[in-house]
């Protein structure tokens, strides 16, 4: 089963969604970073259930230990353990499920592929996981930020409702994350509508990384923009990754297309997001996520149960009508896991330079 991430900083998760507790082990951290469990419960708090009425109403504290790794405000080099109790775990709202597939969820492959599954909440399959990354990934956070690099993400559509502006001030001033306030009134009203159906729906999320410096990611196979996919992708419910101006390029022409280069450096514009030939440009690095709408809905499926019978299915509980608002602190820890990897790489590998 694949629970690690990354090359040189490399994350681990581990837990359940109605198991004990969910956490992460970050190794390849380098020392001398400053880092506290404030700053990684800055980053948790933003992912965590119930903070409005367009996510799940789970309860859950989600506050963070660190285990290992850190000393007196500065990582060490150890290996760094972060866990996060559960406390709002209520598997037994899932005892009717035991013997059902939930269409849209892993509960058919996982059986398939290991003949057995943790059917409460979906185990390892649940968006519970990500508290792992997120920890994680506010450690990477701090990693970036010594080199002078940001990373935030936002919601830019939900349904057919797509933001026109970029205000990245006004993101976090709303329930949906979104940078255009009329939109943001938008979204928030059709997924308060599509909860009161029994439904959900999907939308789309943008990263903008900036400050990245240049020569990030590797040619031919481990390509910057490759390892950013790989890491959103690995996100439950995303089904679709693009980087620049991505499947909108199809339309455009070469001459279109290309960043002109200008004197002194740099780029004139920056359809590529940052990244040519695998490798980061120094523009800011942008890409977006398509996020599928929710698989567990109150509205009536077909499905079957494990011996193959028809069966009608409504899924009731806590669940997200959206989970936009929740995958964009997700998607900002899995840019900045790539990104500091990538740039612990890069290091690595730069010429020697003899001393003085």
């Amino acid at each position: 089963m694949g629970n690690t991430f990354g090359t040189l900083l490399r994350i681990t998760t581990f837990g359940e969604s109605h198991g004990p507790a969910v956490g992460v082990i970050l190794d390849g951290c380098p020392p001398g970073v400053e880092i506290d469990a404030g700053a990684v419960q800055r980053d948790l708090d933003r992912r965590r259930p119930g903070q409005s009425a367009v996510t799940t109403q789970r309860r859950e504290a989600d506050q963070v230990e660190i285990l290992s790794g850190v000393f007196e405000g500065r990582t060490t080099g150890a290996p760094i353990a972060m866990v996060v109790r559960s406390e709002d775990a209520r598997p037994q709202d899932y005892a009717a499920l035991k013997d059902v597939f939930r269409p849209g969820h892993a509960d058919y492959t996982y059986l398939k592929k290991y003949g057995i599954r943790d059917y409460r909440g979906s185990g390892r399959s649940s968006g519970r996981e990500t508290v792992g990354r997120v920890a994680a990934g506010a450690v990477a956070r701090r990693v970036l930020e010594r080199e002078g690099c940001r990373v935030q993400a936002f919601t830019v559509q939900v349904a057919e409702i797509v933001a026109r502006e970029r205000k990245a001030e006004i993101a976090e001033r709303n329930s949906v994350r979104c940078p255009d306030a009329a939109a943001a009134a938008e979204m928030e009203k059709a997924i308060l509508a599509a909860r009161d159906a029994g439904d959900s729906l999907g939308g789309v999320v943008e990263v903008w990384a900036t400050g990245v410096p240049v020569g990030l990611g590797d040619p031919v196979m481990d390509k910057l923009d490759a390892s950013l996919a790989w890491g959103l992708m690995s996100i439950g419910a995303v089904k679709g990754f693009e980087v620049g101006e991505g499947f909108a390029s199809v339309k455009l022409r070469g001459s279109q297309m290309n960043d002109p280069m200008v004197e002194g450096g740099g780029f004139a514009s920056n359809r590529a997001g940052g990244i040519l030939g695998g490798i980061s440009t120094g523009e800011p690095v942008v890409v977006r996520i398509a996020v599928k709408p929710p698989s567990s809905i109150a509205v009536k499926q077909k499905t079957v149960d494990v011996q193959g019978h028809a069966q009608d299915l409504e899924v009731h509980g806590r669940h997200d009508p959206c989970l936009c608002p929740r995958v964009v602190p997700v998607a900002e820890a899995m840019v900045c896991l790539t990104l500091a990897d990538a740039l612990l790489r890069q290091r690595a590998i730069e010429p020697w330079k003899p001393k003085a």
